[in-house]
């Protein structure tokens, strides 16, 4: 197995060697490829050494490459998709570059796996990190009765802007601490001590792309163009794992006793929901481990289909670097 990692030094770069040395995947050959910025850094896996290069415009660098696991921005995984799938690799893209487009399936191995083996570019994309942590949730439910209308809020960490938005968080509080004035570079406003309503660009309907992201992307791996999903994106004061306040309305009125029971034995989901004993998911605990976990769940009491619950999800694992070498053992599982 040779496998190549395509922006393998910012935060989903890193977490792409924790992850597939934690998934004990099989890789004979590894080869990390960066920008000129990154090219020459050396990186330890499995007790060797290997050196960043130089990310070109040469098919011959992926000869022989099986898996491509690409996050190095939607421009770069344009430029250089046909570049790095030529000789037949398969790349597994973590930008939103070609997630809508049809002829490149958008997977969630939990949800819709079968679809990475209809990839006639050669490229998968990678979901957004909330809309892969939510449809891990939506999938057995759906099952149950089909899912009519979904609203959710989302409470999402600094992580969500990679390794620079985590550094701005912790530098803010320490510089606020000491007395002086937050420095704010990666987010709009001051991110320590505060919430800001806003994460990507605003479109023409004052919904942000971030949660134009989570409207078309649903609908996509669920295999459902009339399902709707409103959503409104958060960024939070949290460095790691981010958070989701889930409504939906199901066909027929779907029981908790009925949905506790799916989910608990749903894949990739760790339902933790003891009210009474003050036990909820929370990122404190969830960040840097692999599941969904689900919590608070009830009846929509403005719902007589509703129900409600509270999602938590490590964003640089199952909402990235997790879901794509998922997507590769899903398809080495099934071939």
């Amino acid at each position: 197995m040779k496998v190549a990692i395509v922006g393998v030094s910012g935060a989903v770069g890193q977490e792409f060697l924790r992850v597939l040395d934690e998934q004990n995947f099989p890789i004979d050959e590894l080869l990390l490829f960066g920008s000129e910025r990154s090219a020459g850094r050396t990186y330890r896996f499995r007790g060797q050494d290997y050196t960043v290069q130089l990310l070109r415009d040469e098919p011959e660098d992926f000869r022989g490459v099986d898996f491509a696991f690409v996050s190095a921005g939607a421009s770069v995984s344009k430029k250089y998709a046909d570049v790095i799938t030529k000789h037949g690799a398969v790349m597994i893209d973590n930008s939103s570059a070609f997630r809508m487009d049809p002829d490149v399936p958008l997977v969630v191995p939990e949800v819709n796996g079968d679809d990475a083996f209809n990839a006639p570019r050669g490229v998968i994309a990678n979901p957004n990190c909330t809309t892969a942590i939510m449809v891990v949730a939506l999938k057995p439910l759906n099952d149950i009765s089909p899912i009519k209308r979904v609203h959710v809020a989302t409470y999402q960490a600094a992580s969500g802007a990679g390794a620079s938005g985590m550094d701005e968080l912790e530098n803010q509080y320490a510089e606020i601490v000491s007395g002086q004035e937050p420095t704010v570079e990666k987010f709009a406003y001051q991110l320590a001590y505060n919430l800001i309503p806003h994460i990507d660009v605003f479109l023409d309907n004052d919904y942000t792309k971030e949660e134009m992201k989570m409207f078309n992307e649903t609908r996509k791996i669920m295999h459902a163009p009339d399902l709707s999903v409103s959503a409104t994106c958060v960024r939070v004061p949290v460095s790691r794992a981010h958070s989701e306040a889930v409504w939906v309305e199901t066909e027929r009125p779907v029981s908790v006793a009925e949905a506790r029971e799916a989910f608990s034995k749903a894949e990739g989901l760790v339902v933790v929901d003891e009210p009474a004993e003050k036990k909820y998911p929370m990122p404190l605990f969830a960040a840097g481990t692999d599941p969904v976990f689900l919590g608070r769940l009830r009846e929509d009491v403005a719902n007589p289909n509703g129900l409600t619950f509270w999602l938590v999800g490590d964003q640089i694992k199952k909402g990235a670097a997790l879901n794509a070498v998922q997507i590769a053992q899903y398809m080495i599982a099934h071939r």
